[in-house]
């Protein structure tokens, strides 16, 4: 695992997630579809803004691009530019489907943690202001989802959502009737922005970013679902560039010094293989050339 990954799991106070029960293809029947939107790590419907920033996974924008000194491990625009538009219209279905889930539980406007919340369907007609730390627990399973429905904007300041026993950041789905900002807070989950806005500043998301409007990321991390610990192939999303290799978003490279299982994201050649794929290098011959 590359030591940005350590950092940005420890800044999410999700280190633990290592050790915890792999994803399920099962949690889907719970969660809302995000369809070609499952694909983005974030996406923006007029835009996508990114400075001094790092995101694990795809990004992509019906509207304007703009990089400034960010690191993107996956595809970018405009690659990605011809599904982000399909993207898009499975995101409003998303939001469109969480708005008709019957509420099991409420929120108050202000969460001012500690504060722990099992799975379920919570909801205010209000809006949500974070601070101090949510920890939301599975109590084993890993297929446990949440749901956040928000009257209004949400918005977050030091505020941490932390996973425990056994949830996963990518069964969580924050819905909000407006924007959503979040200043220096270790958020965990997606971000289903279907009528507004997502702006990051500082801190870390686990999950995804997804925005009708636009997204701005400075001084942000973003780890995508298919960069996170444990996610399998089904995790991964849709392919962005019209081939069916799945390389194309997770960019695994099986390399010398990965070890076997390991991913190397933003590392790897689709075009040529990785080390192991063409049976090393001179003096190391790969799982082809030897055994390993």
């Amino acid at each position: 695992m590359k030591s940005c990954q350590k950092y940005f799991y420890s800044l999410l106070g999700i280190t633990a997630l290592l050790s915890a029960a792999p994803f399920h293809a099962a949690w889907a029947q719970t969660a809302p579809s995000l369809g070609a939107a499952s694909g983005f790590s974030v996406l923006g419907g007029t835009a996508v803004t990114c400075t001094d920033s790092v995101v694990a996974g795809d990004v992509g924008s019906a509207g304007a691009f703009t990089n400034t000194t960010c690191a993107i491990s996956g595809g970018m625009p405009p690659a990605t530019n011809p599904a982000a538009g399909g993207a898009l219209v499975d995101l409003h279905s998303a939001y469109t489907a969480v708005q008709s889930m019957p509420c099991t539980g409420t929120l108050l406007s202000t969460i001012t943690g500690p504060m722990t919340l099992p799975p379920g369907v919570y909801c205010t007609g209000a809006a949500l202001t974070g601070a101090g730390v949510l920890t939301l627990d599975a109590g084993g399973n890993a297929n446990a989802v949440w749901i956040f429905k928000i009257g209004a904007a949400l918005t977050g300041t030091g505020f941490s959502v932390v996973m425990a026993n056994g949830g996963q950041p990518c069964n969580v789905f924050w819905a909000p009737n407006a924007d959503v900002t979040m200043t220096t807070s270790a958020f965990s989950g997606n971000i289903l922005a279907g009528a507004g806005s997502i702006t990051l500043t500082g801190g870390a998301l686990a999950g995804r970013a997804l925005a009708n409007v636009a997204v701005t990321m400075t001084g942000a991390n973003v780890i995508g679902c298919a960069a996170l610990p444990g996610a399998p192939a089904s995790c991964k999303g849709k392919d962005h560039d019209g081939d069916d290799d799945d390389k194309d978003h997770k960019k695994c490279n099986q390399g010398v010094g990965n070890g076997p299982e390991d991913c190397d994201p933003g590392h790897s050649d689709r075009h040529h293989g990785s080390n192991d794929e063409d049976g090393g290098t001179p003096g190391d011959p790969g799982r082809k050339g030897g055994k390993r």
